[in-house]
């Protein structure tokens, strides 16, 4: 299974014209059936999506609708063990308390990858790798591979 971090399903609700070709590549990812996600993940969603400094920014029924659409997939519940390991984490790989709830909710779920923008593209933390679906020139202009 793959875990899915929110940069990728605010990409797929984004109009911006500058993220067209992100947002047809989110989209696609969350055609899948092998993924998962966090409240959390659902919760920093909500949030952004919503936020009234968005440009095309979602109302509370859009948001919470495709909340509702990706409740088809095994969603990683936010408990006290998952916060002690999140915290554990964060000083292990010397990362944010939040990305390292990330990663300790994709283990949780047996998720062998991470699909995110924001953390390091190859990087492994103890079984969990990153990758960025997003890592590619065309989307990048200027920065290297």
């Amino acid at each position: 299974m793959r875990f899915v971090d929110t940069n990728v399903l605010l990409y797929a609700v984004s109009t911006a014209q500058d993220e067209a070709l992100k947002a047809t590549e989110a989209r696609g990812i969350l055609d899948g059936t092998d993924l998962a996600l966090s409240v959390q993940v659902l919760q920093e969603f909500y949030v952004q999506a919503t936020h009234s400094s968005r440009p095309g920014r979602l109302s509370h029924d859009q948001a919470a609708g495709l909340i509702e659409a990706w409740l088809r997939f095994p969603v990683q519940e936010t408990t006290v063990a998952l916060m002690r390991a999140g915290a554990q984490a964060a000083v292990r790989y010397r990362m944010s308390y939040w990305d390292a709830a990330i990663i300790e909710a994709a283990r949780s779920l047996g998720c062998e990858a991470v699909l995110s923008e924001d953390l390091s593209h190859g990087e492994d933390y103890g079984g969990v790798k990153v990758t960025n679906p997003f890592r590619r020139r065309r989307y990048d202009k200027g920065r290297r591979p």
